[in-house]
């Protein structure tokens, strides 16, 4: 059934390429965010000198493939699961001293678990039974620092907790293993997982693998530079305002948040998996989309693949398409040219595949997506003053005092959330507004729509931007607020080598439309490149 737009005539009417009739005064906004990006990009290219990438992939050129062709080798004698758990170590050795993405690394159990499952193939001890259950099977992965990894350290970012280990594995990291895949590493997080960039005082700054000036976004930030930069097969994140996609992002690979509610989250950032009424979601992050559906369906358990009808093959012709090119938050900079190209470069490819057109919304209260996040953060069953303090509040007014002076435990970003914290939200009804807004969205999706939107105004920023460009990440938050299905697609890159990418949405535990459609931008424009040159 055709989605037609319902416009309001007293509305100003938007065009194809995402522009729109402004007031003097939204203009006034916009042009004051150009002036600052561009007075901000500038001196912070003077500041951080001439650009760099990460290593160039020079040998063992496997890794760069998905976990599912790697699995395949594997399983048909082409690799073994020990070469291939070395050569991802040795990446790691080599590029993690330029991204420093590296939490920690059981290296050495990773390598002996590779090891007896090389001696159970060769020995014919592994049936096809085996190897249908287990779809990963000797191939690593990596997962960040607040998801627990059985005696990895477990420190969340946080000095009072850098010699903490964890003593028991997350449920998605039990999952994964019971899947055949083999633990690597733990990447690095912001502190406590709450800011865009990935820094923290007992790691530092983790780089941009095609820009190492340049922030990862956060917090999942370690975990995607090392698999863009060919460090790991695949990783686990969490997502609770745009910390899968964000870093999937600027690091140009494929990311999605899960519907909420469907992964448990056990050890996940302090989780009992018992929590009821958050945003936080299970996050998957990959190089190539292939890997999405089979990781998806190992974190949720056979009965709801079957109730999420994760087996069902969707038919893209018969796929509503929907797009909106931009939200309405004047906080927000605009959308940059290059990142609308990306927009209507996939819209004009539904377009030509689709039995009805892609059709341009309007969505309402975007503009107050911030407030909307701020408020059900608020409402989150974990306090982020408590977790910063290991279970004490932390005042941000004294450690800003302290930070001044060189005195405080923590960074900058924690300190601006701690005092954001303390900030009036407004009179509105926050709630009242979320429900209109998301109802509005279901009722466009239905069960068989996606909406495609710009997975940020622009590309990865360089280190530090974060501060001034603070409300950049609500294209990722606002969709948190809705507990909605989304996967972060890489679409090419810049004139600057950045990546581009756009967000797919659907309705909740549609998360196969997602991927589906993900999968169909893949083949349509690539995907992820590689950051790096092969000599």
């Amino acid at each position: 059934m055709p989605c037609n737009r319902q416009v309001n005539e007293n509305q100003p009417q938007k065009s194809k390429n995402g522009q729109t009739s402004r007031g003097i005064f939204s203009q006034s906004i916009l042009i004051l965010h150009i002036l600052i990006d561009k007075l901000l990009e500038a001196v912070l290219a003077w500041y951080w000198k001439e650009k760099k990438t990460c290593s160039s992939l020079r040998e063992n050129f496997f890794i760069s493939k998905s976990a599912t062709e790697i699995a395949s080798l594997i399983r048909t004698g082409e690799l073994t699961s020990h070469q291939v758990v070395k050569a991802y170590i040795d990446r790691l050795r080599e590029v993690n001293p330029q991204i420093n993405a590296l939490a920690d690394g059981p290296f050495e159990s990773a390598l002996e678990t590779a090891q007896k499952i090389d001696e159970r193939i060769e020995k014919g001890e592994i049936s096809a039974q085996e190897f249908t259950e287990k779809p990963f099977l000797g191939v690593p992965f990596t997962t960040k620092d607040s998801t627990s990894v059985q005696g990895a350290l477990h420190t969340l970012g946080l000095l009072s907790r850098r010699t903490v280990r964890a003593t028991e594995d997350a449920e998605c990291v039990k999952l994964m293993k019971e899947a055949g895949a083999i633990i690597l590493a733990t990447t690095t997080v912001p502190e406590v997982n709450r800011w865009q960039e990935t820094r923290n005082n007992v790691t530092g700054n983790t780089n941009n693998p095609y820009d190492l000036r340049r922030t990862v976004g956060g917090s999942s930030g370690g975990e995607a530079a090392v698999i863009s930069a060919c460090g790991s097969a695949f990783g686990l994140g969490t997502d609770i305002g745009g910390s899968t996609r964000m870093p999937a992002f600027y690091c140009g690979i494929f990311g999605h948040k899960a519907s909420v509610g469907v992964v448990n989250l056990r050890g996940c950032s302090y989780r009992t998996g018992e929590e009821k009424n958050t945003m936080l979601a299970a996050g998957l992050l990959s190089r190539y989309s292939e890997d999405l559906l089979p990781m998806l369906k190992i974190l949720v358990g056979p009965t709801l693949v079957t109730t999420m009808e994760l087996d069902r093959k969707v038919e893209l012709k018969k796929v509503r398409y929907m797009y909106l090119p931009q939200i309405q938050d004047l906080k927000v900079a605009g959308v940059t040219s290059d990142m609308n190209r990306s927009l209507m470069n996939a819209v004009g490819h539904f377009d030509k595949i689709a039995e009805n057109p892609c059709v341009e919304i309007d969505l309402p209260n975007t503009g107050k997506t911030t407030k909307m996040w701020r408020y059900w953060m608020r409402k989150e069953p974990q306090v982020f003053i408590k977790l910063l303090g290991g279970g004490l509040p932390i005042n941000g007014v004294v450690e800003l005092m302290k930070k001044l002076v060189g005195q405080s435990d923590f960074t900058l970003a924690s300190i601006y959330s701690l005092i954001d914290g303390l900030l009036p939200l407004g009179s509105e009804t926050i709630s009242d507004i979320t429900e209109v807004t998301k109802r509005k969205l279901l009722d466009l999706l239905g069960q068989d729509g996606v909406l495609l939107v710009p997975s940020a105004p622009s590309a990865a920023g360089f280190h530090y931007s974060g501060l001034i460009q603070v409300h950049k990440f609500s294209y990722w938050s606002l969709f948190n607020c809705f507990h909605l299905p989304v996967s972060q697609v890489p679409l090419g890159l810049d004139s600057r080598g950045l990546p581009l990418g756009l967000q797919v949405v659907a309705a909740p535990n549609c998360d196969r439309l997602c991927i589906a459609v993900a999968e169909e931008l893949e083949n349509a424009f690539g995907g992820w490149f590689l950051p790096c040159s092969i000599p």
